[in-house]
């Protein structure tokens, strides 16, 4: 079955965040998570190295790592560089083979932000980190196996938008009629349409594919970790009770397309 459209059905559920309530936390006060329970409750899963073409025909073997990776913010940028550190030529195929310098890893894209630079090998463009098939260590993110390496989860390790993707956070201040306002903060499917214009030029992009709905745990428990960090705790606890529920009581049309019928 080829990917399915853009636009169907799907089953939202909002809730105050706990944490506005369990401490006050004034960070979080007013603070209400819309989430997609067709998408967190689908069978999604990561195929990287296991049948995923790339999202470019001419780079099948990067996966979504062809255009290298943004920077979130200067902690995100801070935190990788930590990582980059740790990194030695056994687990990054294309370590310079000396000190690293921020050079070696960071560009810009054409509107000055910062990002991990690209690099060309056989014809295909990916991330600096991104080791190639034959690599002793491995295919895939050097970031990624330095995570594992140290027992970590990879998300400690890896620029934001990489552990992330396809999970998407958006933050929108809404008014209410009676002129009080919140912070909606939505927790969705990251499909084409957030790459921006470029998203509908993609070969190939799995979240609304048919290839990767073939995950054997839900998305929020299989990136129950990542879905922590976006959420917090309580937040995700709330989460889990709301997903369990609708798995118990969801329609036909609450079911992701592209999950196997």
């Amino acid at each position: 079955m080829p990917e399915v459209d853009l636009v169907f059905p799907r089953v939202y559920v909002e809730f105050t965040d706990p944490a506005a309530t369990d401490d006050g936390d004034a960070d979080h006060s007013g603070q209400v998570f819309r989430c997609d329970l067709t998408w967190l409750t689908s069978n999604f899963t990561c195929i990287f190295g296991q049948g995923c073409p790339g999202i470019y025909a001419s780079a099948p073997d990067v996966g979504c790592c062809t255009l290298g990776a943004h920077f979130a913010d200067k902690d995100d940028e801070r935190r990788v560089t930590a990582n980059v550190k740790e990194l030695d030529a056994d687990l990054w195929q294309f370590h310079p083979g000396r000190r690293v310098q921020k050079a070696d890893w960071v560009d810009t894209d054409d509107e000055g932000a910062r990002k991990t630079r690209t690099i060309e090998v056989d014809g295909q463009q990916a991330c600096v980190f991104h080791n190639r098939p034959g690599f002793a260590a491995g295919a895939g993110c050097a970031l990624h196996a330095l995570a594992l390496k140290q027992g970590k989860h990879p998300l400690e390790t890896k620029p934001d938008v990489c552990w992330q993707l396809p999970i998407r956070r958006t933050y929108r201040e809404v008014e209410r009629p009676d002129g009080t306002a919140y912070t909606e903060v939505s927790i969705g499917e990251y499909d084409r349409r957030g790459w921006g214009a470029g998203g509908h030029d993609l070969d190939w992009y799995c979240s609304g594919n048919t290839e990767a709905h073939i995950g054997v745990e839900p998305v929020y428990v299989s990136n129950a970790a990542e879905l922590v960090e976006l959420m917090g705790q309580a937040a995700y606890d709330e989460l889990v009770r709301h997903c369990e529920a609708h798995l118990r009581s969801r329609s036909a049309l609450a079911i992701h397309p592209a999950d196997p019928r």
